[in-house]
Protein backbone atom coordinates (compact mmCIF):
# COMPACT_ATOMS: atom_id res chain seq x y z
CA UNK A 1 0.00 0.00 0.00
CA UNK A 2 1.25 3.70 -1.01
CA UNK A 3 2.02 5.45 2.80
CA UNK A 4 0.78 8.53 0.57
CA UNK A 5 -2.17 6.69 0.76
CA UNK A 6 -2.81 6.41 4.27
CA UNK A 7 -1.02 10.16 4.99
CA UNK A 8 -3.58 11.67 3.50
CA UNK A 9 -6.99 10.79 3.99
CA UNK A 10 -9.66 12.94 1.67
CA UNK A 11 -13.71 13.33 1.62
CA UNK A 12 -14.59 11.29 -1.44
CA UNK A 13 -18.06 11.12 -3.13
CA UNK A 14 -18.37 7.80 -5.04
CA UNK A 15 -21.42 7.98 -7.49
CA UNK A 16 -21.98 4.31 -9.35
CA UNK A 17 -25.38 3.19 -9.98
CA UNK A 18 -23.53 -0.68 -9.77
CA UNK A 19 -24.71 -1.02 -6.02
CA UNK A 20 -21.66 -3.97 -5.67
CA UNK A 21 -19.17 -1.97 -7.14
CA UNK A 22 -20.38 0.84 -4.88
CA UNK A 23 -20.45 -0.76 -1.75
CA UNK A 24 -17.01 -2.14 -2.78
CA UNK A 25 -14.98 1.24 -3.49
CA UNK A 26 -16.73 2.08 -0.30
CA UNK A 27 -15.41 -0.14 2.00
CA UNK A 28 -11.62 0.16 0.20
CA UNK A 29 -11.53 3.90 0.72
CA UNK A 30 -12.56 3.87 4.21
CA UNK A 31 -9.90 1.09 5.65
CA UNK A 32 -7.62 3.54 3.81
CA UNK A 33 -8.46 6.59 5.98
CA UNK A 34 -10.72 8.51 3.93
CA UNK A 35 -13.94 9.66 4.99
CA UNK A 36 -16.27 8.16 1.93
CA UNK A 37 -19.94 8.91 0.52
CA UNK A 38 -21.08 6.43 -1.47
CA UNK A 39 -24.02 7.27 -3.98
CA UNK A 40 -25.74 5.19 -6.79
CA UNK A 41 -27.88 8.14 -8.49
CA UNK A 42 -26.42 11.05 -9.88
CA UNK A 43 -29.25 13.28 -8.97
CA UNK A 44 -28.77 12.66 -5.60
CA UNK A 45 -24.71 13.60 -6.06
CA UNK A 46 -25.88 17.20 -7.58
CA UNK A 47 -27.20 17.69 -4.36
CA UNK A 48 -24.73 16.57 -2.25
CA UNK A 49 -22.23 18.55 -4.04
CA UNK A 50 -24.29 21.85 -3.82
CA UNK A 51 -24.53 21.16 -0.02
CA UNK A 52 -21.14 19.84 1.11
CA UNK A 53 -17.34 19.98 0.28
CA UNK A 54 -15.57 17.17 -1.24
CA UNK A 55 -11.99 17.07 -1.89
CA UNK A 56 -11.87 13.80 -4.67
CA UNK A 57 -15.38 12.44 -6.60
CA UNK A 58 -15.69 9.24 -8.66
CA UNK A 59 -18.17 8.72 -10.95
CA UNK A 60 -19.39 6.22 -13.50
CA UNK A 61 -19.46 7.68 -17.11
CA UNK A 62 -22.57 5.41 -17.93
CA UNK A 63 -25.51 6.52 -15.12
CA UNK A 64 -29.07 7.22 -15.87
CA UNK A 65 -30.76 10.34 -15.46
CA UNK A 66 -27.24 12.07 -15.83
CA UNK A 67 -24.23 10.50 -17.30
CA UNK A 68 -21.23 10.83 -15.39
CA UNK A 69 -19.62 13.39 -18.00
CA UNK A 70 -22.52 15.51 -17.44
CA UNK A 71 -22.10 14.66 -13.72
CA UNK A 72 -18.78 16.28 -14.25
CA UNK A 73 -19.14 19.15 -16.22
CA UNK A 74 -22.00 19.99 -13.36
CA UNK A 75 -19.01 19.57 -10.76
CA UNK A 76 -16.48 21.59 -12.76
CA UNK A 77 -18.77 24.83 -13.38
CA UNK A 78 -20.17 24.89 -9.21
CA UNK A 79 -16.74 23.11 -7.42
CA UNK A 80 -13.55 23.48 -10.00
CA UNK A 81 -11.20 22.66 -6.89
CA UNK A 82 -12.60 19.09 -6.74
CA UNK A 83 -9.81 16.97 -8.03
CA UNK A 84 -13.03 13.92 -10.49
CA UNK A 85 -11.81 10.40 -11.34
CA UNK A 86 -14.13 8.96 -13.71
CA UNK A 87 -14.45 4.84 -14.44
CA UNK A 88 -16.15 3.15 -16.85
CA UNK A 89 -16.32 -0.26 -18.58
CA UNK A 90 -17.00 0.53 -21.68
CA UNK A 91 -13.21 3.04 -22.51
CA UNK A 92 -13.11 4.70 -25.63
CA UNK A 93 -10.16 7.13 -27.06
CA UNK A 94 -13.07 9.53 -27.42
CA UNK A 95 -14.53 9.35 -23.94
CA UNK A 96 -11.48 9.32 -22.20
CA UNK A 97 -10.32 13.19 -24.32
CA UNK A 98 -13.77 14.20 -23.70
CA UNK A 99 -13.47 13.90 -19.84
CA UNK A 100 -10.12 15.10 -19.73
CA UNK A 101 -10.86 18.02 -21.29
CA UNK A 102 -13.80 18.34 -19.12
CA UNK A 103 -11.43 18.88 -16.77
CA UNK A 104 -10.90 15.22 -15.13
CA UNK A 105 -8.02 14.52 -13.35
CA UNK A 106 -7.71 10.28 -14.05
CA UNK A 107 -9.79 8.07 -16.18
CA UNK A 108 -9.82 4.00 -14.71
CA UNK A 109 -11.35 1.35 -16.88
CA UNK A 110 -13.40 -1.57 -15.35
CA UNK A 111 -13.34 -4.35 -14.53
CA UNK A 112 -10.00 -3.01 -12.04
CA UNK A 113 -7.28 -5.93 -12.10
CA UNK A 114 -6.23 -4.36 -8.96
CA UNK A 115 -8.45 -2.45 -6.75
CA UNK A 116 -5.57 -0.85 -5.33
CA UNK A 117 -5.35 1.29 -8.97
CA UNK A 118 -8.54 3.18 -7.10
CA UNK A 119 -6.69 3.53 -4.03
CA UNK A 120 -3.80 4.98 -5.23
CA UNK A 121 -5.81 7.09 -7.82
CA UNK A 122 -7.65 8.77 -5.22
CA UNK A 123 -4.38 9.29 -3.32
CA UNK A 124 -2.79 11.16 -5.82
CA UNK A 125 -5.53 13.20 -6.15
CA UNK A 126 -5.62 14.19 -2.48
CA UNK A 127 -2.89 15.11 -2.72
CA UNK A 128 -2.95 17.80 -5.56
CA UNK A 129 -5.89 18.98 -3.94
CA UNK A 130 -4.61 19.16 -0.60
CA UNK A 131 -1.72 21.03 -2.04
CA UNK A 132 -3.86 23.44 -3.91
CA UNK A 133 -5.51 23.82 -0.53
CA UNK A 134 -1.98 24.67 0.82
CA UNK A 135 -1.49 27.20 -1.68
CA UNK A 136 -4.78 29.13 -1.09
CA UNK A 137 -3.86 29.36 2.57
CA UNK A 138 -0.37 30.61 2.23
CA UNK A 139 -1.52 33.42 -0.23
CA UNK A 140 -3.79 34.43 2.61
CA UNK A 141 -1.92 34.27 5.29
CA UNK A 142 1.05 36.29 3.37
CA UNK A 143 -1.85 38.87 2.39
CA UNK A 144 -2.23 39.38 6.08
CA UNK A 145 1.17 39.51 6.98
CA UNK A 146 1.56 41.94 4.60
CA UNK A 147 -1.48 44.06 5.76
CA UNK A 148 -2.49 43.60 2.04
CA UNK A 149 -6.18 42.76 1.68
CA UNK A 150 -7.81 40.99 -1.33
CA UNK A 151 -7.36 43.07 -5.05
CA UNK A 152 -8.84 46.34 -4.87
CA UNK A 153 -10.56 46.18 -1.44
CA UNK A 154 -9.42 48.76 1.11
CA UNK A 155 -10.39 49.16 4.94
CA UNK A 156 -9.76 47.61 8.42
CA UNK A 157 -13.09 48.28 9.74
CA UNK A 158 -15.38 45.85 10.92
CA UNK A 159 -17.74 45.39 7.96
CA UNK A 160 -14.96 45.40 5.81
CA UNK A 161 -12.92 42.65 7.28
CA UNK A 162 -16.32 40.50 7.23
CA UNK A 163 -16.61 41.10 3.42
CA UNK A 164 -12.48 40.24 2.82
CA UNK A 165 -13.32 37.16 4.91
CA UNK A 166 -16.46 36.54 2.62
CA UNK A 167 -14.66 37.03 -0.60
CA UNK A 168 -11.66 34.62 0.66
CA UNK A 169 -14.68 31.96 1.76
CA UNK A 170 -16.19 31.68 -1.63
CA UNK A 171 -13.73 33.03 -4.51
CA UNK A 172 -12.59 29.34 -4.83
CA UNK A 173 -16.01 27.99 -5.77
CA UNK A 174 -18.23 28.69 -8.79
CA UNK A 175 -21.10 29.17 -7.12
CA UNK A 176 -23.28 32.03 -7.26
CA UNK A 177 -22.48 35.39 -5.42
CA UNK A 178 -25.11 38.41 -5.29
CA UNK A 179 -23.40 41.57 -4.43
CA UNK A 180 -25.77 43.93 -2.80
CA UNK A 181 -24.89 47.81 -1.63
CA UNK A 182 -25.59 51.16 -2.42
CA UNK A 183 -24.15 52.88 -5.97
CA UNK A 184 -20.22 53.35 -5.30
CA UNK A 185 -19.77 51.21 -2.58
CA UNK A 186 -17.21 48.90 -4.57
CA UNK A 187 -19.39 46.06 -5.67
CA UNK A 188 -17.08 45.59 -8.85
CA UNK A 189 -14.22 45.39 -7.17
CA UNK A 190 -15.52 42.88 -5.06
CA UNK A 191 -16.80 41.02 -8.27
CA UNK A 192 -12.99 41.69 -9.44
CA UNK A 193 -11.70 40.12 -6.27
CA UNK A 194 -13.70 37.11 -6.06
CA UNK A 195 -12.48 36.34 -9.82
CA UNK A 196 -8.83 36.96 -9.16
CA UNK A 197 -8.83 34.70 -6.21
CA UNK A 198 -10.31 32.04 -7.80
CA UNK A 199 -9.10 28.92 -10.28
CA UNK A 200 -10.88 31.18 -12.93
CA UNK A 201 -8.50 34.28 -12.86
CA UNK A 202 -6.03 33.17 -15.52
CA UNK A 203 -9.47 33.17 -18.09
CA UNK A 204 -11.72 35.94 -18.96
CA UNK A 205 -13.64 38.79 -16.58
CA UNK A 206 -16.18 39.94 -18.64
CA UNK A 207 -18.66 42.94 -16.77
CA UNK A 208 -21.54 44.29 -18.23
CA UNK A 209 -24.13 47.27 -16.76
CA UNK A 210 -27.59 45.50 -17.36
CA UNK A 211 -29.02 48.68 -16.51
CA UNK A 212 -27.54 50.78 -19.59
CA UNK A 213 -28.94 48.81 -22.38
CA UNK A 214 -32.23 48.51 -24.27
CA UNK A 215 -34.14 45.35 -24.20
CA UNK A 216 -32.90 43.73 -27.55
CA UNK A 217 -29.14 45.02 -27.45
CA UNK A 218 -28.66 43.63 -23.94
CA UNK A 219 -29.77 40.25 -25.14
CA UNK A 220 -27.96 40.66 -27.99
CA UNK A 221 -24.57 41.77 -25.98
CA UNK A 222 -24.98 39.16 -23.42
CA UNK A 223 -26.26 35.74 -25.48
CA UNK A 224 -25.04 36.77 -28.98
CA UNK A 225 -27.23 36.80 -32.47
CA UNK A 226 -27.19 35.32 -35.44
CA UNK A 227 -27.40 36.99 -39.34
CA UNK A 228 -31.12 38.51 -39.57
CA UNK A 229 -32.07 38.38 -36.17
CA UNK A 230 -33.19 41.87 -35.73
CA UNK A 231 -32.75 45.16 -38.03
CA UNK A 232 -28.99 45.34 -38.19
CA UNK A 233 -27.92 42.30 -37.30
CA UNK A 234 -25.80 41.94 -40.93
CA UNK A 235 -23.64 38.76 -39.36
CA UNK A 236 -23.30 36.91 -36.70
CA UNK A 237 -21.48 37.79 -33.17
CA UNK A 238 -20.70 36.14 -30.30
CA UNK A 239 -22.02 37.41 -27.16
CA UNK A 240 -20.49 38.24 -23.63
CA UNK A 241 -21.31 34.93 -22.39
CA UNK A 242 -19.14 33.28 -25.30
CA UNK A 243 -16.35 36.17 -24.45
CA UNK A 244 -16.46 34.72 -20.72
CA UNK A 245 -16.33 30.87 -21.20
CA UNK A 246 -14.25 29.47 -19.02
CA UNK A 247 -14.45 32.77 -16.50
CA UNK A 248 -16.40 34.93 -14.71
CA UNK A 249 -18.87 37.20 -15.78
CA UNK A 250 -20.18 40.35 -13.76
CA UNK A 251 -23.64 41.50 -14.32
CA UNK A 252 -24.47 44.67 -12.48
CA UNK A 253 -27.51 46.07 -11.78
CA UNK A 254 -28.98 42.79 -12.41
CA UNK A 255 -32.40 44.15 -11.22
CA UNK A 256 -33.18 45.98 -14.05
CA UNK A 257 -33.36 43.46 -16.72
CA UNK A 258 -36.22 42.89 -18.19
CA UNK A 259 -38.42 39.79 -17.37
CA UNK A 260 -38.01 38.69 -20.61
CA UNK A 261 -34.10 38.37 -20.56
CA UNK A 262 -34.34 37.01 -17.07
CA UNK A 263 -35.95 33.78 -18.33
CA UNK A 264 -33.23 33.29 -20.78
CA UNK A 265 -30.60 33.99 -17.82
CA UNK A 266 -32.40 31.63 -15.82
CA UNK A 267 -31.96 28.96 -18.38
CA UNK A 268 -27.94 29.19 -18.19
CA UNK A 269 -27.66 29.15 -14.50
CA UNK A 270 -29.68 26.03 -14.52
CA UNK A 271 -28.48 24.36 -17.51
CA UNK A 272 -25.56 25.96 -18.42
CA UNK A 273 -25.82 26.70 -22.18
CA UNK A 274 -27.08 30.17 -23.62
CA UNK A 275 -29.35 29.91 -27.73
CA UNK A 276 -27.79 33.33 -29.36
CA UNK A 277 -30.61 35.89 -30.16
CA UNK A 278 -32.44 34.35 -33.50
CA UNK A 279 -30.95 30.68 -33.51
CA UNK A 280 -33.05 27.63 -31.64
CA UNK A 281 -29.49 25.74 -30.97
CA UNK A 282 -28.85 25.68 -27.55
CA UNK A 283 -24.16 26.29 -26.93
CA UNK A 284 -22.56 24.98 -23.21
CA UNK A 285 -20.78 28.05 -22.05
CA UNK A 286 -18.66 27.15 -18.51
CA UNK A 287 -18.75 30.55 -16.83
CA UNK A 288 -19.33 31.84 -13.28
CA UNK A 289 -22.01 34.27 -12.92
CA UNK A 290 -21.63 37.03 -10.11
CA UNK A 291 -24.60 39.59 -10.30
CA UNK A 292 -24.49 43.16 -8.69
CA UNK A 293 -27.62 45.40 -7.26
CA UNK A 294 -28.10 48.81 -5.40
CA UNK A 295 -32.36 46.95 -5.58
CA UNK A 296 -34.27 45.62 -3.04
CA UNK A 297 -34.78 42.34 -5.19
CA UNK A 298 -36.89 40.97 -2.74
CA UNK A 299 -38.99 43.71 -3.15
CA UNK A 300 -39.11 43.50 -6.69
CA UNK A 301 -40.37 39.78 -6.57
CA UNK A 302 -43.05 40.29 -4.46
CA UNK A 303 -44.10 43.67 -7.07
CA UNK A 304 -43.89 40.63 -9.73
CA UNK A 305 -40.84 42.92 -11.71
CA UNK A 306 -38.27 40.41 -10.80
CA UNK A 307 -38.79 36.23 -10.90
CA UNK A 308 -38.59 34.74 -7.80
CA UNK A 309 -36.78 31.29 -9.13
CA UNK A 310 -33.99 33.63 -10.89
CA UNK A 311 -33.79 35.14 -7.40
CA UNK A 312 -33.03 32.51 -5.32
CA UNK A 313 -30.77 31.05 -8.14
CA UNK A 314 -28.57 34.23 -8.19
CA UNK A 315 -28.70 34.61 -4.31
CA UNK A 316 -26.53 31.41 -3.30
CA UNK A 317 -24.50 33.70 -1.55
CA UNK A 318 -25.02 36.87 -0.63
CA UNK A 319 -22.48 39.79 0.04
CA UNK A 320 -23.86 42.86 1.34
CA UNK A 321 -21.42 46.03 1.17
CA UNK A 322 -22.00 48.72 4.15
CA UNK A 323 -22.06 52.00 2.65
CA UNK A 324 -19.29 54.39 3.22
CA UNK A 325 -21.09 56.26 6.28
CA UNK A 326 -21.48 53.45 8.31
CA UNK A 327 -17.69 52.48 8.00
CA UNK A 328 -16.01 55.70 8.87
CA UNK A 329 -12.59 54.69 10.21
CA UNK A 330 -11.81 53.52 6.87
CA UNK A 331 -12.25 57.16 5.04
CA UNK A 332 -8.66 58.44 6.18
CA UNK A 333 -7.15 54.90 4.76
CA UNK A 334 -9.16 55.00 1.65
CA UNK A 335 -8.07 59.11 1.47
CA UNK A 336 -4.68 58.27 1.22
CA UNK A 337 -4.94 55.14 -0.98
CA UNK A 338 -7.23 57.68 -3.33
CA UNK A 339 -3.92 60.42 -2.79
CA UNK A 340 -1.34 58.21 -3.95
CA UNK A 341 -2.73 57.02 -6.64
CA UNK A 342 -3.76 60.20 -8.62
CA UNK A 343 -0.67 61.68 -6.85
CA UNK A 344 1.07 58.98 -9.32
CA UNK A 345 -1.21 59.38 -11.98
CA UNK A 346 -0.94 62.77 -12.11
CA UNK A 347 2.62 63.73 -11.64
CA UNK A 348 1.56 65.53 -8.42
CA UNK A 349 3.74 65.81 -5.10
CA UNK A 350 1.13 65.81 -2.99
CA UNK A 351 1.73 62.97 -0.42
CA UNK A 352 -0.67 63.17 2.32
CA UNK A 353 -4.14 64.57 3.75
CA UNK A 354 -4.15 67.70 6.58
CA UNK A 355 -5.62 66.53 9.72
CA UNK A 356 -8.21 69.55 9.38
CA UNK A 357 -9.36 67.49 5.75
CA UNK A 358 -9.53 64.50 7.49
CA UNK A 359 -12.01 65.72 10.16
CA UNK A 360 -14.43 67.43 7.55
CA UNK A 361 -14.39 63.85 5.11
CA UNK A 362 -15.22 62.02 8.47
CA UNK A 363 -17.81 64.54 9.42
CA UNK A 364 -19.41 64.27 5.88
CA UNK A 365 -22.10 61.60 4.91
CA UNK A 366 -20.74 60.21 1.55
CA UNK A 367 -24.13 59.91 -0.38
CA UNK A 368 -22.04 58.51 -3.22
CA UNK A 369 -19.82 56.28 -0.61
CA UNK A 370 -16.64 55.36 -1.72
CA UNK A 371 -17.00 56.65 -5.35
CA UNK A 372 -17.75 60.06 -4.61
CA UNK A 373 -14.99 60.25 -2.07
CA UNK A 374 -12.41 59.17 -4.67
CA UNK A 375 -13.68 61.85 -7.15
CA UNK A 376 -13.40 64.57 -4.49
CA UNK A 377 -9.98 63.42 -3.64
CA UNK A 378 -8.88 63.11 -7.54
CA UNK A 379 -10.22 66.57 -7.92
CA UNK A 380 -8.40 68.05 -4.45
CA UNK A 381 -5.01 66.47 -5.87
CA UNK A 382 -5.85 68.74 -9.79
CA UNK A 383 -6.15 71.35 -6.70
CA UNK A 384 -3.67 70.98 -4.45
CA UNK A 385 -0.61 73.71 -4.59
CA UNK A 386 1.35 71.91 -1.91
CA UNK A 387 2.33 68.27 -0.76
CA UNK A 388 -0.78 68.19 1.44
CA UNK A 389 -4.48 68.08 0.76
CA UNK A 390 -6.15 71.14 2.88
CA UNK A 391 -10.15 71.84 3.32
CA UNK A 392 -9.80 74.32 0.37
CA UNK A 393 -9.09 71.50 -1.92
CA UNK A 394 -12.43 69.66 -1.33
CA UNK A 395 -15.62 70.16 -2.95
CA UNK A 396 -18.29 72.31 -1.33
CA UNK A 397 -20.47 69.61 -0.52
CA UNK A 398 -17.79 68.04 1.92
CA UNK A 399 -16.22 71.39 3.63
CA UNK A 400 -20.24 72.27 4.15
CA UNK A 401 -19.85 75.54 1.90
CA UNK A 402 -23.13 74.39 0.18
CA UNK A 403 -24.50 71.56 2.19
CA UNK A 404 -24.38 71.69 6.10
CA UNK A 405 -22.95 69.09 7.96
CA UNK A 406 -26.16 67.38 9.65
CA UNK A 407 -24.94 67.16 13.15
CA UNK A 408 -26.48 63.75 15.15
CA UNK A 409 -29.26 65.10 17.57
CA UNK A 410 -28.50 64.19 21.43
CA UNK A 411 -30.29 61.00 22.89
CA UNK A 412 -33.54 61.73 24.23
CA UNK A 413 -32.23 60.62 27.88
CA UNK A 414 -28.63 62.68 27.00
CA UNK A 415 -29.46 65.96 28.87
CA UNK A 416 -26.25 67.54 29.44
CA UNK A 417 -25.60 67.47 25.71
CA UNK A 418 -29.11 69.46 24.97
CA UNK A 419 -28.33 71.83 27.29
CA UNK A 420 -25.45 72.95 25.80
CA UNK A 421 -27.54 74.26 23.05
CA UNK A 422 -29.73 76.82 22.62
CA UNK A 423 -33.29 76.48 22.08
CA UNK A 424 -33.04 77.85 18.23
CA UNK A 425 -29.85 75.26 17.85
CA UNK A 426 -31.78 72.25 19.48
CA UNK A 427 -34.90 72.76 17.48
CA UNK A 428 -33.34 73.44 13.97
CA UNK A 429 -31.02 69.83 14.79
CA UNK A 430 -34.29 67.78 15.98
CA UNK A 431 -35.93 69.57 12.38
CA UNK A 432 -33.45 68.28 10.43
CA UNK A 433 -32.93 64.97 12.11
CA UNK A 434 -36.79 64.42 11.23
CA UNK A 435 -36.49 66.12 8.09
CA UNK A 436 -33.80 63.66 6.50
CA UNK A 437 -35.22 60.68 8.20
CA UNK A 438 -39.01 61.56 6.58
CA UNK A 439 -37.47 62.46 3.11
CA UNK A 440 -34.87 59.13 3.32
CA UNK A 441 -37.98 56.58 4.44
CA UNK A 442 -39.56 58.16 1.44
CA UNK A 443 -37.06 57.62 -0.76
CA UNK A 444 -36.89 53.71 0.14
CA UNK A 445 -40.83 53.37 -0.54
CA UNK A 446 -40.43 54.81 -3.75
CA UNK A 447 -37.53 52.82 -4.76
CA UNK A 448 -35.80 56.29 -5.51
CA UNK A 449 -38.63 57.85 -7.75
CA UNK A 450 -38.84 61.46 -6.47
CA UNK A 451 -41.68 61.85 -8.66
CA UNK A 452 -43.48 59.37 -6.34
CA UNK A 453 -41.60 60.00 -3.07
CA UNK A 454 -43.32 63.63 -3.65
CA UNK A 455 -46.47 63.03 -4.14
CA UNK A 456 -46.96 60.36 -1.30
CA UNK A 457 -45.15 63.58 1.00
CA UNK A 458 -48.47 66.03 -0.35
CA UNK A 459 -45.86 68.31 -2.13
CA UNK A 460 -44.67 69.72 -4.87
CA UNK A 461 -41.98 67.80 -6.98
CA UNK A 462 -39.95 71.28 -6.85
CA UNK A 463 -39.92 71.66 -3.26
CA UNK A 464 -39.34 67.99 -1.93
CA UNK A 465 -36.49 68.14 -4.33
CA UNK A 466 -34.76 71.02 -2.18
CA UNK A 467 -35.64 69.45 1.02
CA UNK A 468 -33.81 66.62 -0.42
CA UNK A 469 -30.92 68.48 -1.95
CA UNK A 470 -30.37 69.42 1.30
CA UNK A 471 -29.28 65.54 2.17
CA UNK A 472 -28.18 64.39 -1.26
CA UNK A 473 -25.59 65.50 -3.22
CA UNK A 474 -26.62 62.75 -6.16
CA UNK A 475 -29.78 64.75 -6.89
CA UNK A 476 -29.09 67.28 -9.46
CA UNK A 477 -30.75 70.60 -9.75
CA UNK A 478 -34.57 70.84 -10.95
CA UNK A 479 -34.33 72.58 -13.89
CA UNK A 480 -36.33 70.78 -16.93
CA UNK A 481 -36.00 67.41 -15.28
CA UNK A 482 -39.57 66.21 -15.92
CA UNK A 483 -40.71 62.67 -17.23
CA UNK A 484 -41.73 61.56 -13.59
CA UNK A 485 -39.55 58.40 -13.53
CA UNK A 486 -36.18 60.68 -12.49
CA UNK A 487 -33.96 58.77 -9.87
CA UNK A 488 -31.71 60.14 -7.25
CA UNK A 489 -28.42 57.96 -7.68
CA UNK A 490 -28.64 55.91 -4.42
Amino acid sequence: MNEATEARPARVLVVDDEPTLLRAMEALLRRKGHEVVGLDSSIAATQRLAQEDFDVALFDIKMPQLSGLELLNAVKHRRPEVEVIMMTGHATVETALAAVRAGAYDYLTKPFEDVEVVARAVAKAAERKMLFDRNRQLESALREREGTPAEGLVGNSAPMREVTRMVEAVAYSATTVLITGESGTGKELVARALHTRSPRRSHPFVALNCGALTETLLESELFGHVKGAFTGAQRDQRGLFDAADGGTIFLDEIGDIPLSTQVRLLRVLQEGEIKRVGSADPVRVDVRVLAATHRDLPKLVKAGRFREDLFYRLNVINIPLPPLRERVEDIPLLAHHFVRRYAERLGKKVRTVAPEALELMCGYRWPGNVRELENAIERAVVLCRGDSVVPGDLPPAVTGRTAPLVREVPASGDEAAWLALSYAAAKEQALRRFEKGYVEALMRACDGNISAAARKAGMDRSNFKRVLRKYRTDVEPDAEDEGGSSRALA
